[in-house]
């Protein structure tokens, strides 16, 4: 009887901890091709990647910034009305175990006020943020414009 009380214990333990582990950050997300779209004339920029939440849990993306643009935030595009409508959002949930696509026609990074001179072939440093306080740092390649790389 007691040995079935100390595993039953240790079984409440272990999965208190993984959801404290769970609920503090530590779901699975990687980044796959992440690229600015490069526009002369420090016109506006966009970032596009590929978010995978591997995790159990929603991930909720709450905020982004970098070093080399003055004002950085999540928008999403989509057509109202027969027209292109840019919107800037507060925060964009990963559900569990799917992917996100950043695109020219959904959700991607706005990039604006560079704050040095960018040529395709740079690489900007870009901080992803998550509600639960976890954030990550990733290198995105600029690319020309059409998305190819800096020296076809």
């Amino acid at each position: 009887m007691r040995s079935s009380l100390l595993r039953a214990a240790c079984c409440v333990a272990v999965l208190s901890l993984s959801g404290a582990l769970c609920a503090a950050g530590m779901s699975t997300i990687e980044v796959s091709d992440p690229w600015i779209r490069w526009l002369p004339a420090g016109l506006p920029a966009g970032g596009y990647a590929t978010l995978h939440n591997g995790g159990l849990l929603p991930v909720t993306l709450s905020a982004v910034s970098s070093p080399d643009y003055g004002q950085v935030s999540l928008h999403r595009s989509s057509m109202q009305q027969g027209n292109n409508v840019m919107q800037s959002v507060a925060q964009i949930t990963i559900p569990a175990r799917s992917s996100l696509n950043f695109a020219t026609s959904g959700y991607h990074i706005m990039l604006q006020q560079p704050t040095r001179a960018l040529q395709p072939g740079d690489r900007v440093p870009i901080a992803l943020r998550f509600a639960d306080g976890s954030s990550m740092t990733v290198m995105f390649d600029v690319r020309r414009p059409d998305g190819g790389p800096a020296n076809p």
